[in-house]
């Protein structure tokens, strides 16, 4: 983990497909969308450029929840998300906070450490299928 809390990988795909593919992960594993952001959409809007730059917010009651109980703070980093982007090269990069980041950044104890593992485990695995 680096010292900001993100991780990013980048992916061997475009951002489009990135993003897709991030989606079908998503929607295999039963995750609730909450919401889309399009960055770049955005910005076209009011004339100014922006590469590939996506949001998507996404989560499961059942793994958040148990991290709110321990320590209320840690809903402002919840529900999950992750950013979709791509660099001055052309690389697509998909990036999230790290789990044990959110742990440390709020405090949590034992009562959350198996819900911070499998968070830590599911965006790992999500964001490996998504950039293959």
């Amino acid at each position: 983990m680096s010292n900001n809390g993100l991780v990013s990988v980048q992916s061997r795909v475009s951002a489009k497909e990135t993003l897709e593919r991030l989606l079908a992960a998503l929607a295999a594993r039963k995750l609730t969308v909450f919401a889309r952001v399009d960055h770049a959409a955005g910005a076209a809007s009011v004339g100014l450029p922006l590469r590939p730059t996506d949001v998507v917010i996404f989560g499961n009651p059942k793994g958040g929840t148990a991290l709110m109980q321990d320590q209320q703070s840690a809903g402002i980093d919840l529900p999950l998300k992750v950013l979709l982007s791509e660099d001055a090269d052309g690389k697509a990069w998909l990036t999230y906070n790290d789990p044990a980041w959110i742990a440390e950044r709020h405090g949590l104890g034992a009562a959350s450490a198996a819900a911070v593992k499998a968070m830590a485990e599911l965006l790992g695995a999500i964001a490996q299928e998504s950039t293959q």
